[in-house]
């Protein structure tokens, strides 16, 4: 009867008999339940996770729409802009192209007006020069004729006349 003085062999028993206890008290039993509802708590939270994710996903593509639709709107912007910078531009160009025609029309009627002065005034120098030299030339010629008092008073009207 060795085996029942080895202290080895008591500790087995011993641990037999805690074991047996551990059991009979149903701590496996709470053990598994303990282990059931971390395992629960686990589930919930990737189940919260996976809900999150989705919506962090749901939230990206609207996101990502509402970036598409604003540059799409963006680029609507700059075309308009741009239509209307052109449109402002064909205009004024059209108003600067008029406003130069009437500037030129303006200075060919002033330069015509001008002209016609000078010509005019030309003419009438022409005519006093003109006047002048008859009456030189007839003086000239009836100085060296015999004067008669009609011709004298005709010349002398003649030159008042001309004035």
């Amino acid at each position: 009867m060795d085996i029942m003085l080895d202290a080895h062999f008591w500790v087995g028993v011993a641990l037999v008999i805690f074991a047996g206890i551990l059991v009979w008290a149903g701590v496996p039993r709470l053990a598994a339940q303990a282990l059931d509802a971390r395992a629960d708590k686990v589930r919930a939270q990737l189940d919260e996770a996976n809900r999150l994710r989705e919506e962090a996903q749901a939230l990206l593509a609207d996101i990502k729409a509402q970036r598409e639709q604003s540059e799409k709107l963006a680029a609507e912007v700059m075309a308009n802009a741009k239509e209307e910078a052109e449109r402002l531009q064909a205009d004024s160009q059209a108003r600067l192209a008029e406003q130069i025609e009437r500037r030129g029309q303006l200075a060919e009627r002033r330069i015509a007006t001008a002209e016609a002065q000078a010509a005019a005034e030309v003419k009438a120098a022409a005519a006093d020069l003109a006047a002048q030299l008859a009456e030189k030339v007839l003086s000239q010629r009836i100085a060296g004729a015999k004067t008669d008092p009609l011709v004298d008073q005709a010349i002398g009207q003649l030159g008042t006349k001309l004035q």
